[in-house]
């Protein structure tokens, strides 16, 4: 019998509060911007906590302690209209704009296409891991092997660049 007393003395202490469960709360929560996820219960009633209900009732409110000085958009428009007065083929970089929005919507095209054949996805999944440890085993694992791909990056933005 003492066992079970202090088993129910257990469960009242873990359980809420009757305050939580008035029109007053439930309407506390409906005024958050959070939508309300019903608390999950355990098998075992000792485990059952009221920690996620008491936090409903609190409001919770985003800060930035960021002291970086914003960006002023007017700065940033000046700056971009300087940098496209300065550029001589303009039609160049609008003609190379346009091929990488089209490029985007036709390799999502190709991949809602790929997605809707049952089974690819999971194959391509399966791929796309074998590549992966490929990779890691080929360029990352080793000092040496770290060090040739850096010097690839390296030529890489060379060659970008033009200062090769």
């Amino acid at each position: 019998m003492a066992a079970a007393s202090t088993s129910m003395a257990a469960t009242a202490a873990l359980l809420p509060p009757r305050a939580a469960r008035t029109p007053v709360a439930a309407a506390a929560r409906v005024a958050s911007s959070l939508p309300y996820l019903p608390p999950r219960f355990s098998s075992h009633p000792a485990k059952r906590c009221s920690e996620p209900r008491r936090l409903l009732l609190v409001p919770i409110r985003a800060s930035s302690d960021d002291t970086s000085a914003p960006v002023d958009a007017g700065e940033l428009f000046t700056d971009l209209k300087e940098k496209w007065d300065a550029l001589e083929n303009k039609s160049t970089v609008i003609l190379y704009g346009g091929g990488a929005i089209v490029a985007v919507w036709l390799s999502s095209v190709v991949v809602g296409a790929i997605n809707s054949v049952p089974l690819l996805p999971k194959i391509m999944e399966l791929v796309g891991l074998g590549y992966t440890g490929w990779f890691v085993y080929r360029y990352l694992l080793f000092k040496s092997s770290r060090k040739e791909l850096a010097e690839d990056i390296e030529g890489l933005k060379k060659k970008i660049a033009g200062t090769e």
